[in-house]
């Protein structure tokens, strides 16, 4: 198939990018290079020997997009091209909701007037608030604690009521709970741009000494150590779970979760990263986060029974690729 990924050199995109062209696929990237490096593209081209584009492109580009479309005859779209960070929408909610909306709009938009008929959204786990863990798909979804989070429940129910008018369009929704990690090659992974928001990067640049210390945020949280506690789950897993579902040939609106269905505290995650690494990570415990929770982990049976999918990696699999 030919796939336009977009945000296809951000962290999860470019290891999505590099399954599909190992499958067989055709992919076309865009990406506007916010939170991501154009050198990413010749990376992906190293690792997998097989050529793909990359246009630089705003998923909120419609003009753009649809001259692209137009071009190239795509039979699905992944897109992943959101801003991700919780702290930051926060603090910057317009820029999140006028992002995240505005490109999932385009191109559903566009999707439909160039006869487009798969649709993988990046979805987040943050669409369950601060609801019961081990969290399901069909669970409802609580009052969102941060923008970002809204984003995706939005974007998620824009998707469901297009599709539900147009059912030519299919549309697979990836609930994912926290990629970590990075490919075996160690040319691609998290390098965000200006300050890491997500724990592992953060970790990463203490221990290359780019950072005097990792700050934990909070240390009260009702949990086995006091810390918050995620579903982890290895981005390579994450990036197959995308294939899978693009294959899948289901119809309709469907939701995933990918996850491992285990959850880790970030002072084991931080724990696990010194033992295999064998290296120290100063750390010291401040005060809590805006918009966090205190757990969070995924009930996966439904990828594993209708996708196919399941988690390999572990944590200590995750940290030493990292």
């Amino acid at each position: 198939m030919k796939i336009l990924v977009t945000g296809g050199l951000g962290y999860i995109g470019s290891h999505t990018v590099v399954e599909l062209l190992e499958k067989g696929h055709e992919v076309v990237i865009i990406d506007n290079l916010y939170n991501s490096q154009k050198a990413t593209h010749d990376k992906i081209t190293a690792i997998t020997h097989k050529p793909s584009t990359f246009v630089k492109m705003d998923a909120t580009n419609y003009e753009g997009l649809k001259q692209l479309c137009k071009k190239h005859q795509f039979d699905g779209i992944i897109h992943f091209a959101g801003y991700k960070a919780v702290g930051e929408s926060v603090a910057k909610p317009l820029m999140y909701y006028y992002n995240n909306l505005l490109s999932t709009i385009t191109l559903a938009r566009v999707a439909i007037e160039e006869g487009i008929n798969k649709f993988i959204f990046s979805s987040s786990a943050t669409v369950y608030g601060d609801g019961v863990s081990p969290l399901n798909e069909e669970a409802p979804l609580m009052e969102r604690t941060n923008p970002y989070g809204e984003t995706k429940a939005m974007s998620e129910r824009i998707l469901t009521d297009v599709a539900k008018a147009n059912p030519t369009l299919n549309v697979i929704l990836l609930r994912y709970f926290n990629p970590v990690g990075a490919h075996k090659s160690g040319l691609i992974g998290e390098v965000p741009n200006g300050t890491p928001n997500n724990l592992m990067p953060y970790i990463t640049q203490v221990a290359k000494g780019l950072r005097d210390k990792l700050y934990i945020f909070g240390n009260d949280y009702p949990t086995i150590d006091g810390t918050g506690v995620r579903d982890y789950i290895h981005v390579v897993d994450l990036a197959k779970g995308h294939v899978a579902a693009l294959e899948a040939n289901k119809t309709g609106v469907n939701i995933y979760n990918l996850g491992t269905g285990k959850g880790t505290s970030v002072l084991e995650l931080v724990n696990a990263f010194m033992s295999v690494n064998k290296v120290n990570i100063p750390y010291e415990i401040t005060s809590r986060r805006a918009g966090d929770i205190a757990t969070c982990y995924a009930n996966v049976n439904k990828a594993k029974k209708e996708l196919k999918w399941e988690a390999k990696y572990n944590v200590e699999d995750m940290v030493k690729d990292a």
